[in-house]
């Protein structure tokens, strides 16, 4: 009898998936964020209040309670389902959030001096908007497990998109028209209002995703050569001329500039992502801004926008809808590089201020350096998101964190350029700030799609089943 002793195979070199000290050390991190988070909140809740009425605002210790809580249970949740996510996603998405239910407080309770009822109904939906925000977040955790899962529903999830996003376009005025504009972008009913295409941007960025990973070898395919460039087949231009029909009818029928060139410029920037080719950009780029110019010539509600934008301290359009634009630029000069502090201002003089022109409100009142500091936490969220695109394995799961993250910077990018005047006005909202349930709801799913993906990205290797430093031993008779 002899006996033949066999090493194990190598250990996976690494944290193991089961390895709590890897997923604590994060969300301890994460931990530590967020208690800076309720710090800065709190504090600017003091500083609002104080700037308003001269004393301690009593009245917001009840909206930092809850808000504390709302961030205690999207930790917990990050804990229990994506341990290994991005430690930075979840407190800077609830710091935009903070700061944006008080800049709602400040705005209401100095708008709203004769009716202090009214002032604390707006705080409060904003409230309970962010906690709705969170429950979906958790349920996105909770439910998708494997980002994977939704490349199922590509084509699926694709119709609901261009169905939400068309739904309005079908109803009456009176339904679906946002009071004092011409666009047709929401539904309101017995004091009920969602804004369908918050949501279809995140059913078309999934859909998308599954899409090109599909077609992008075939979209990948060079075709002539010009000026040092190679341009895609005639015959591949067909996804892109969609895209672009569809931006165009939505700006036709719902008078929305600001979801068109959204969704023209994330399909642009997922089909750049998923082909790397240079050509595409300059394609949907060229083709967005001549739909744009020829609907400028066509449509007298775009033309409007752009001579408010070309002209707005022209005596017709001051009177006009330049009003709201010259307000914003006042506001924003009077901010100085460090504002008149919370409370110190008149943002409410500008109409729309609360969802529209929140970004100028934060202007006059924090100045040049809080509003640098507010596109640097956009730019932190979008930085992570494409870091995550960058770890992940799964081609699905790596345009789909590209898309998502192209999707927060185009919107940011194109409101915060319409109310500096970098570009024409569209009149979207602004993620996390602006007033307003859907868009504050989306924002937070997209926030736990990154967290998703993130834990996907983050995740160890399994441990192997025998135990490192074993031998087995095998008896020959």
């Amino acid at each position: 009898m002899s006996s033949i002793t066999a090493p194990r195979p190598a250990a996976s070199e690494g944290p193991s998936l089961d390895d709590p000290v890897v997923a604590g050390g994060r969300r301890q991190t994460e931990l530590t964020m967020l208690a800076f988070t309720v710090a800065i909140v709190a504090f600017a809740f003091v500083n609002a209040g104080y700037g308003l009425s001269g004393k301690l605002p009593t009245s917001a210790f009840g909206y930092l309670v809850v808000f504390v809580v709302i961030v205690a249970i999207a930790h917990l949740a990050m804990r229990r389902w994506a341990p290994y996510a991005d430690p930075l996603l979840l407190p800077l998405g609830a710091l935009l959030n903070g700061l944006g239910i008080v800049m709602i407080y400040r705005l209401a309770a100095q708008g709203n001096q004769l009716s202090a009822r009214m002032t604390q109904a707006q705080t409060t939906y904003q409230v309970m908007y962010s906690a709705i925000g969170v429950g979906c977040l958790v349920a996105v955790l909770a439910l998708i497990r494997e980002p994977r899962v939704l490349q199922r529903y590509t084509y699926t999830l694709g119709a609901l998109g261009l169905a939400l996003v068309a739904l309005p376009a079908f109803l009456p005025n009176r339904i679906s028209e946002v009071p004092n504009t011409n666009a047709k972008i929401q539904i309101a009913l017995g004091g009920f209002t969602v804004q369908p295409e918050e949501f279809a941007k995140l059913a078309l960025a999934v859909s998308f995703a599954g899409y090109l990973v599909v077609k992008r070898d075939v979209l990948a395919l060079a075709g002539r050569r010009i000026l040092g460039i190679d341009m895609p087949r005639g015959r591949d231009l067909g996804p892109i001329l969609i895209a672009w029909l569809a931006s165009l009818l939505l700006l036709v029928f719902e008078k929305d500039v600001g979801t068109s060139a959204v969704f023209m410029g994330l399909f642009v920037a997922m089909l750049y992502i998923a082909t790397s080719r240079t050509s595409w950009l300059l394609i949907g780029f060229t083709m967005f801004v001549a739909g744009a110019f020829i609907a400028s010539q066509l449509f007298g509600y775009v033309g409007e926008r752009f001579q408010s934008w070309l002209h707005p301290f022209a005596a017709d359009q001051i009177q006009g809808h330049g009003f709201q634009l010259v307000k914003g630029l006042e506001g924003l000069g009077a901010g100085g590089l460090l504002g008149k502090g919370l409370g110190g201002g008149q943002p409410y003089l500008t109409p729309l201020v609360q969802s529209d022109f929140i970004f100028t409100a934060f202007g006059e009142e924090l100045g040049l350096a809080g509003v640098m500091a507010i596109l640097l936490i956009y730019a932190l969220i979008v930085q992570r998101g494409l870091r995550t695109a960058i770890a992940v394995k799964d081609p699905f799961s790596k345009l789909l964190a590209g898309g998502l993250s192209f999707m927060l910077a185009l919107q940011v990018f194109v409101i915060v350029g319409g109310v500096t005047r970098l570009i024409p006005l569209t009149g979207i909202t602004t993620p996390f700030l602006s007033q307003g349930g859907s868009s504050l709801v989306a924002s937070w799913i997209l926030i736990g799609l990154l967290a998703r993906l993130s834990d996907t990205a983050r995740r160890p290797p399994p441990r192997p089943i025998q135990d490192e430093g074993l031998t087995q031993v095998v008896t020959l008779k």
